[in-house]
């Protein structure tokens, strides 16, 4: 795979940086797992539990090996120092200055191995005013004006079912540069030091709303953009039997199609109406769509080019013919629980394919292993290499 003699230290918990690992570790790097000796990473604890660990721990660190230090011990932090000569990535998401306080920080780091590749996912980064404040998912896309945005006219903010921040503004951005980085070093034979706010990566995300602002200087109500339920032709529906539709007919032909197909082509010409209008069109339309059960409806859409589609729920979705042929549910089997049902890669490569070679470690799974060959003849790299 791509990243096969690549070797990441993940001193990671929770979301961001175990999600950023795993897209790694999916296509070959070696992800060590650094945990602390008593209850290690956060995430093992949440519920269902799936033997004495999470579901979301299984999922999002698959393919990784554990191994516990607590890095405020001289000998760990020595045993910690030894691995970082062999390895490539550093990956570390506390509060700016607590690794320099451990004594692990980049500069400590890159006098040990120059080629290493340190990379921090913060909620606002290492500098700038808001570096020391604590925050969640919810609180970075407060800051960055997203949450401002979301939900209907009128009506208060609503909060992403899904961690925008932590994947889309953290993990994703952290796991690209990683991969820049990587491919720099490869000509100039240094590794470098990587700053990830999530608060950035969710202000990056706004490119269909954040530049009109910074033209127009004219700000937005919620609600009011055309791809935020604004517009009828960009909204969801109730059916009869208490479903929904969701309508993303945005090009002319697409709307045209909508319209004919419910039988209101008066409403053809009025797409790009006042909001005032829109707010009638919906009712409009929401009072044809409650005629119905969802059923009827894909039925009658079923060879309509107009993109609409149902609101499906987990159940639907893992059934879905489109996530069955893209392997996006995957079900492998595991030592004591039988098979584990576990998100596929959806980065699909035709020559290198990721893939998923081994379950989520046991906390401290590797110590043993790890502390008994470090005074030994074989090297740190050979042991952790061994077991997949």
């Amino acid at each position: 795979m791509p990243l096969t003699s690549i070797r990441v230290l993940d001193l990671t918990r929770l979301l961001p940086g175990p999600y950023c690992s795993m897209l790694l570790a999916d296509f070959g790097a070696d992800v060590i797992k650094i945990e602390d000796k008593e209850m290690g990473d956060y995430a093992r604890r949440y519920t269902p539990l799936l033997d004495e660990d999470s579901a979301i721990f299984h999922a999002l660190n698959r393919n990784k090996k554990s191994v516990c230090l607590n890095l405020k011990l001289e000998k760990d932090k020595a045993s910690f120092l030894q691995m970082v000569e062999s390895a490539d990535v550093v990956l570390e998401s506390f509060r700016p200055g607590v690794m320099k306080k451990l004594g692990v920080d980049y500069e400590i780091l890159k006098t040990i191995n120059p080629r290493i590749i340190y990379c921090s996912i913060t909620g606002y980064g290492q500098t700038g005013p808001y570096a020391q404040e604590a925050g969640h998912d919810i609180n970075y896309l407060s800051y960055a004006g997203l949450l401002h945005l979301m939900g209907e006219q009128g009506g208060k903010p609503i909060i992403p079912a899904t961690q925008i921040a932590d994947i889309g503004g953290g993990a994703y951005p952290a796991a690209l540069g990683i991969l820049l980085s990587l491919w720099e070093r490869e000509s100039s034979g240094k590794g470098q030091l990587i700053d990830i706010s999530m608060m950035d990566g969710v202000i990056a995300w706004l490119q269909a709303t954040l530049p009109n602002y910074l033209a127009t200087n004219q700000l937005q109500e919620r609600g009011a953009h055309q791809l935020n339920g604004a517009f009828a032709c960009y909204n969801v529906y109730e059916t009869q039997d208490s479903r929904w539709l969701a309508v993303g007919a945005l090009e002319h032909k697409f709307w045209q199609a909508f319209c004919e197909t419910i039988g209101r082509k008066e409403l053809i010409s009025q797409q790009h109406a006042t909001l005032q209008e829109q707010h009638r069109m919906k009712y409009v339309i929401q009072t044809v769509i409650q005629q119905k059960t969802l059923t009827e409806w894909l039925e009658l859409f079923e060879c309509v080019e107009a993109c609409v589609t149902p609101v499906r729920n987990f159940s639907e979705v893992v059934d879905d013919p489109q996530v069955k042929a893209r392997n996006m549910i995957l079900s492998l089997p595991h030592p004591t629980l039988g098979i584990v049902n576990q998100i596929g890669i959806p980065i699909k490569l035709s020559k290198t394919p990721g893939r998923i070679h081994s379950l989520a470690p046991k906390h401290g799974e590797h110590t043993e292993a790890f502390v008994s060959k470090l005074t030994s003849n074989s090297t740190v790299d050979d042991e952790l290499s061994k077991g997949d």
